[in-house]
């Protein structure tokens, strides 16, 4: 199909020409006006061939600026009827220029004489390409145009070989456009009852006829065939000197190309080093300086390369060697410095000059051509994906004249793709979301040039979407195609394709009818890596809408979030802008805002290092959530936290329960959800309550941080768990308007007790007591809140939790709870091993007896509560004692003397609160006695005055003011009227008459009812030193006569006398005079 190119005189053409056979009557000898349709091929390179074909004049040169050159292809244009050689160029020159494409610089020209002399000797293999009898005087290829934009070759004296050349000016977009409103006239009369191909917009479509190969018949000898390989090979083998070498080498393998199907051994030896042809072009390309635009080697290279291309061989393709030579020659065309760089450096290199920006558009003419000689027959698309992915590297560049090289050499590989689109499954294109995205974000460029180029391609690329859409689409799924179709009508019934990049939304909204959830992911996705561009703040914008409005417009579509919001996250601390700032917050917040996506983004946003940088901070505080949304969401991110607390305690923390604490606190320090905040205040206050009993005691090396979620420098080691744990919930009552619990937490040192290891639970009874006076309606809440959870949860969970709820138990609402979630649940903590649940079961116990419905209840609870007087623990005994205050007017006399006598018991304990609370509930027993039963408990009250007496002398006020009052309700129990020195608050041994008077009342008293000496002897030894000395005072010891204080033993020897002088005037029973005489001689003998 490719056809020889070069003009000259039989030296230069004879590497180059192939000689044809005559054309036959089916040949494009005739095309033109009413011709037969042109190939693909001969339209790609009329304009590289045509002899007219030249430099600009200098007043004309800024119409072949970048923006232009696509263009300005010629054909049917007028235009190119004008572009004549420039007039410095001789005749010598243009023949040159015209041989090589186009090259006149100096170096070029100087090659060309000294191929015209000695191509024959140097290279004789490739003089053997034509006959002898041509091989020394070809006759020179002749070039003509035709009026209707067709090119005339007449090779070696054979018949013409019209090239023609499809017109790509503005003008014929409009016309397409035209023809394309043609086929859709009357849109709204389109049948969506049936879809059909015919509904689908078609391009005018160009006849793939004479794209097949034309066979020489006589042009090659198998001999010239041989020499020609030959000669190739030696290449292989050895190294091309200099650029003579390099273009005869390149021409030669171009002119064996043709003979590929017409002569088996070439094509076996094309096909079993195409590994070493793809090599030798690689180290050519490579050779090529910077500007290798004053170079015709690369030019040369695209030409074989397309070449090739039309013989079925493809050198890009097929291995990572080819592919790394594609990326090769398309970063040598698109990082050529701009034009006016080249022209700069035009001056300085040549002496006369060469015509830089001719040149320049030639190079990438020749570029684009060799690109859509690739996808001219790709049904599978397998090619244009690879095509799209080496260009759309290029296609965001941050300079400006490559990115209008990219985006218009993707322009006119979609146009060619556009007009011989013939698909064919399985396909192999699988980057459409992508595309469109850099498509439309092009559309956007604040580069005008870039923009237009743009929208050509993106209206292209809508017809070949609609065209794969229409293959690929499930059946069931018509209506969707018929929606798209009818958008696609009315977009381009009101948009010009001239001036498509100004919608670049509306462009969006069309095409994503037509994608899958991956296409779609894809668009997203490459629209959010956009935001880095920080070059151009307009495409920073145009991406934050267009973001912002696909996700507002698209229902639960997406697959690969998490990807979508690392990417977008990634770019939120490199966006400058502040409105597009705020659109991809609005983005993330509609992501979160949605059932299917709430869980999936938050998760991922619970991945960032805590506390939160500035940017992910800003994100919580400022999400942008409709109202009837934000409860949900609130309590997603909630429910992140309390799964936490539902295991069992691990070793260390689970670190999303630590960044969903940092979480919920961003968000009530932004305070935008705050009517989700009141409406779950219960559940929120709860949860970080037991988040804080997690956090008690732990640093950062306690919590199972991610690996490489942080570095060394990042970890700080002044942060620990429960400083987030107090910030959230000191900030969730500020932001509730709780300022007078937070003023009570306080003043009462609340925090430090709900932070300490061993008064937590102190401090959620404080703050509990604190919203139960300041705020009835949140304390109702929690507690119907708390109700059915108390079960649930780990210990730590557990313990906050029951720690709330007995405290809210005073509460009147506590009346209504049904038995089952009060008295018998408090039951089961009673019972319960950890000694803290049994504490809060009679603190719950002590709040229930203030409803007087509650009482009964409780008192089935009794035996149980009894047993917790014998409690080891404190706490304990003193809740169970403080119940039974309460409830000791209301039991039966049985269980009075019951306790009675636990109490006694109790008496002298070394617990200072448990011996004053004892006393204080023994008198209490006391006065509850009625009449009836006085007779029943005599005799325990008698038992306990000796000890009460004594016990007024205790070092603590509290416990002897309590025995004194005790000892008075007994006295009053008994009906007795004791003097006044009986409670006496000085100590006994400086009132020696007060205890004379008061040991004379007792004696008298208890005559014949307690024994004295006995209740005092056991108090002889207390560890209370004012306990002894009252005791000596009943009782004369030896012992105590050597007591080290001095008091004491003056006191034993008193009463010791005074014992004596008791006996010998009252004779005693039979019993107790035994008992004293073998006293007395006891203490003789050892006397």
């Amino acid at each position: 199909m490719p056809l020889p190119r070069r003009e000259r005189g039989s030296r230069l053409a004879g590497p180059r020409v192939t000689c044809l056979p005559p054309a036959t009557t089916g040949s494009p000898r005739h095309a033109g006006r009413g011709g037969p349709s042109l190939s693909h091929a001969q339209l790609l390179t009329r304009r590289r061939h045509s002899s007219e074909q030249g430099p600009p004049e200098s007043e004309t040169r800024a119409d072949f600026r970048p923006r232009k050159w696509l263009q300005e292809h010629s054909g049917g244009d007028a235009r190119d009827s004008q572009q004549v050689p420039p007039p410095e160029m001789s005749s010598r020159h243009r023949s040159v220029s015209t041989v090589l494409r186009a090259w006149p610089l100096p170096a070029v020209a100087a090659g060309i004489c000294f191929l015209e002399h000695t191509a024959q000797e140097s290279f004789r293999g490739w003089a053997c390409l034509c006959p002898p009898s041509r091989s020394a005087n070809l006759e020179p290829t002749v070039w003509q145009r035709s009026c209707s934009g067709a090119t005339r070759m007449r090779m070696c004296g054979q018949e013409e070989i019209v090239i023609p050349c499809a017109s790509d000016d503005s003008g014929s977009v409009d016309l397409e456009l035209s023809n394309l409103e043609d086929s859709r006239k009357d849109s709204s009369n389109i049948d969506l009852t049936d879809l059909d191909s015919s509904d689908i917009p078609e391009l005018p479509e160009e006849s793939l006829d004479s794209l097949k190969p034309l066979s020489p018949q006589g042009a090659f000898t198998e001999e010239n065939n041989e020499m020609l390989v030959q000669s190739i090979e030696e290449v292989f083998s050895g190294k091309l000197k200099d650029q003579l070498e390099k273009l005869t080498f390149l021409r030669g393998l171009s002119s064996l190309s043709q003979t590929l199907h017409s002569d088996k051994t070439t094509e076996s030896f094309v096909h079993s080093h195409i590994a070493e042809i793809v090599h030798v072009l690689h180290m050519l390309v490579q050779e090529e300086p910077l500007h290798s635009v004053f170079s015709p080697v690369l030019l040369e290279v695209f030409v074989t390369i397309t070449v090739f291309s039309y013989q079925g061989i493809f050198l890009l393709f097929g291995s990572e060697d080819r592919a790394n030579f594609f990326s090769l020659i398309t970063k040598s065309i698109i990082t050529l410095p701009p034009v006016e760089t080249l022209t700069q450096l035009e001056e300085t290199l040549a002496s006369r000059p060469s015509h830089a920006e001719y040149l320049y558009r030639q190079m990438l003419q020749a570029f684009s051509e060799m690109l859509q000689s690739l996808v001219v027959k790709d049904p599978h698309l397998e090619r244009f994906d690879t095509i799209f992915k080496h260009i759309s590297l290029w296609l965001p560049s941050a300079k400006d004249h490559e990115r209008v090289r990219a985006v218009a050499s993707m322009a006119q590989v979609l146009k060619c793709l556009a007009r011989h689109l013939c698909l064919k499954l399985p396909l192999q294109f699988q980057g459409l979301g992508h595309l469109v995205a850099l498509m439309t974000l092009l559309c956007g460029d604040p580069l005008r040039e870039v923009a237009e180029e743009a929208a050509k391609g993106t209206y292209y690329l809508l017809h070949i979407t609609l065209k794969l859409k229409y293959i690929i689409h499930n059946k069931t799924d018509r209506q969707r195609m018929r929606r798209g179709l009818k958008m696609c009508y009315e977009l381009l019934e009101l948009y010009n394709v001239k001036h498509f990049y100004r919608y670049p939304f509306k462009i969006a909204q069309v095409f994503d009818i037509f994608f899958n959830s991956n296409e779609l992911c894809q668009f997203v996705i490459t629209i959010a890596d956009s935001l880095k561009n920080l070059k151009h703040p307009r495409t920073q914008q145009c991406a934050g809408e267009l973001l912002l409005t696909l996700v507002k417009s698209v229902e639960s579509q997406f697959e690969k979030v998490p990807e979508i919001v690392g990417v977008i996250c990634a770019q939120l601390p490199i966006i400058s802008h502040l409105e597009v700032h705020r659109q991809i917050i609005s983005t993330l917040s509609l992501f979160i805002s949605k059932p299917k996506y709430t869980d999936i983004v938050l998760s991922h946003l619970l991945c960032h290092p805590v506390p939160y940088n500035r940017n992910i901070a800003v994100l919580w505080r400022t999400l942008d959530i409709d109202q009837c949304s934000t409860t949900r969401v609130l309590c997603r991110l909630l429910r992140k936290l309390q799964k936490c607390h539902e295991l069992p305690c691990q070793e260390k923390m689970a670190y999303v329960a630590l960044a969903a604490t940092n979480a919920l606190y961003e968000v009530f320090v932004g305070n935008k959800l705050r009517a989700a905040t009141f409406r779950l205040f219960p559940q929120l206050l709860m949860t970080l309550l037991i988040q804080i009993h997690h956090s008690i005691g732990l640093t950062m090396s306690d919590v199972a941080i991610p690996s490489g979620l942080y570095t060394e420098e990042e970890m700080s080691t002044e942060v620990t768990p429960l400083c987030f744990a107090m910030q959230a919930t000191k900030t969730l009552l500020l932001r509730t308007l709780c300022r007078q619990e937070f003023n009570i937490m306080e003043q009462n040192k609340g925090w430090t007790l709900l932070g300490g290891e061993d008064c937590h639970l102190q401090g959620v009874f404080l703050l509990a007591n604190a919203l139960l006076e300041k705020n009835h309606l949140f304390a109702h809440k929690i507690l119907n809140l708390l109700v059915p959870l108390l079960n649930r949860g780990n210990d730590k969970h557990k313990l906050t939790s029951a720690a709330f709820f007995v405290e809210l138990l005073q509460s009147p609402v506590a009346r209504r709870l049904p038995s089952m979630y009060s008295t018998t649940r408090l039951k089961d903590w009673l019972h319960n091993g950890n000694n803290l649940f049994r504490i809060l079961a009679l603190r719950g116990l002590h709040n229930l007896i203030r409803h007087r419905k509650m009482r009964e209840d409780i008192k089935n609870l009794l035996p149980s509560i009894f047993e917790s007087l014998r409690e080891p623990d404190e706490r304990i005994v003193l809740l169970a004692i403080q119940i039974l205050l309460k409830l000791v007017r209301t039991i039966d006399f049985t269980t009075v003397a019951a306790l009675m006598r636990t109490l006694f018991s109790l008496f002298g304990d070394v617990r200072p609160d448990v011996h004053s609370f004892s006393l204080a509930l023994f008198g209490a027993c006391i006065k509850s006695v009625k009449h009836t039963h006085k007779k029943d408990v005599e005799n325990q009250v008698l038992d306990s005055l000796i000890p009460l007496l004594l016990y007024s002398q205790d070092e603590n006020a509290a416990i002897a003011e309590e025995s004194r009052q005790v000892l008075k309700i007994c006295t009053q129990f008994l009906k007795w009227k004791p003097p006044q020195e009986v409670y006496c608050k000085d100590p006994f041994y400086i009132k020696p008459v007060e205890v004379r008077v008061t040991c004379r009342f007792f004696g008298t008293k208890c005559k014949g009812k307690i024994d004295i000496l006995a209740q005092t002897l056991m108090y002889c030894k207390n560890a209370k030193l004012p306990i002894r000395r009252a005791a000596v005072l009943f009782v004369d010891l030896k012992g105590l006569l050597h007591d080290p204080e001095p008091s004491l033993r003056i006191i034993a020897s008193q009463a010791l006398f005074r014992v004596q002088k008791v006996k010998e005037s009252q004779p005693e029973p039979e019993q107790r005079v035994c008992w004293l005489r073998k006293f007395i001689d006891c203490l003789s003998v050892e006397k």
